[in-house]
């Protein structure tokens, strides 16, 4: 039989159990975790930032790859590595064959090497998922030779369904204008600003002429004359799939994670449509002009919006798994 000074026990205790909750769902991580694998498999991170250091060395498009690959992973299906998984007879149309994916998402090869080296020190514990928000972290890091760095929180779990028509409903295309990339960012959660910021990604990588023509060098257009000119002697008037080179996004710093991209969004020597509409509204265009002239500013905020944009309908618990194999899902 419960005695008064039990009975006085249990309310403080449910009391102390629902603080605890309301504290953890109040962080601005939950459900993930910062040093989530310091128990587990504490050289984790450790292992992902040695292999990009390597890969980024060796390639500096690696980096800009996994960036955007956190970008394509995250905002179809949320953050849970389902654009790594490959076609199978049950599934013979996943993310990665979609058009946004295929042919110009890169970094699988890498990601199977980071996986490769964290199942040989730690098996089955570091998902895909969380793999590659490291890697776009760490990426981030090193391409910005150390001006971009930020812990990243852990926790995610790798999905197991993955379909090439999603990305056609959530990764608008270069040709976007402002109100369709705006409404693209509030469906995950994104902010006006998380557009803009996230946009500065830019000033790494390549792009396939056909992301850009004919849409930016029709005319008229406000791209450039002199950029316009270069571009129409390295791209086919057409592109097709077996004549589509790719140009550098930023030739101005084209290796270097830095705010040159706003500058070059106010000269109009920015490839794609979507980054020219940053300047369609006084709101957008404002931030660019900000971007682009306070020191600091861009790399402080891009920090913030690649967390908040790795947390976007992350899986936990029973929704997903730690897949031993990043291109294919775990059957037990």
């Amino acid at each position: 039989m419960a005695t008064a000074a039990t009975s006085l026990k249990m309310p403080v205790l449910a009391a102390l159990l629902l603080l605890l909750a309301v504290a953890c769902r109040a962080s601005p991580y939950y459900p993930l975790e910062l040093g989530y694998y310091r128990y587990k498999c504490p050289q984790a991170e450790t292992i992902v930032k040695t292999v990009m250091e390597k890969a980024i060395g060796q390639n500096p498009g690696n980096g800009a790859a996994l960036i955007r690959m956190l970008f394509h992973d995250c905002f179809v299906e949320g953050c849970d590595a389902s654009v790594l998984l490959d076609p199978t007879p049950f599934s013979p149309t996943p993310e990665k064959l979609s058009p946004p994916n295929n042919p110009s998402l890169r970094g699988f090869e890498l990601i199977d090497a980071i996986k490769d080296a964290l199942e040989a020190a730690c098996p089955g514990v570091v998902s895909c998922a969380d793999i590659i928000a490291f890697a776009a972290r760490d990426a981030s890091y090193f391409l910005s030779h150390g001006r971009v760095y930020f812990d990243m929180p852990a926790g995610r779990l790798d999905g197991t369904f993955s379909n090439a028509s999603e990305p056609l409903k959530f990764l608008v295309p270069p040709t976007s204008n402002l109100s369709a990339l705006i409404s693209s960012f509030v469906v995950k959660g994104m902010s006006v600003e998380d557009l803009v910021v996230l946009s500065g990604a830019h000033t790494v990588g390549r792009s396939h002429c056909s992301s850009f023509v004919p849409d930016r060098l029709a005319v008229p257009s406000d791209i450039n004359p002199g950029l316009a000119g270069f571009l129409r002697g390295r791209c086919p008037a057409n592109p097709t799939s077996s004549d589509d080179p790719t140009v550098m996004q930023d030739v101005v710093t084209p290796n270097d994670m830095d705010n040159q991209f706003y500058k070059n969004v106010l000269s109009h020597t920015v490839l794609f449509t979507s980054d020219a509409a940053l300047l369609t509204s006084p709101e957008t265009a404002k931030l660019v002009v900000d971007h682009a002239k306070i020191p600091g500013w861009w790399e402080d905020r891009f920090k913030k919006a690649m967390v908040k944009m790795a947390s976007i309908q992350v899986k936990t618990g029973y929704q997903g798994q730690v897949r031993k194999n990043c291109r294919a899902i775990n059957h037990y």
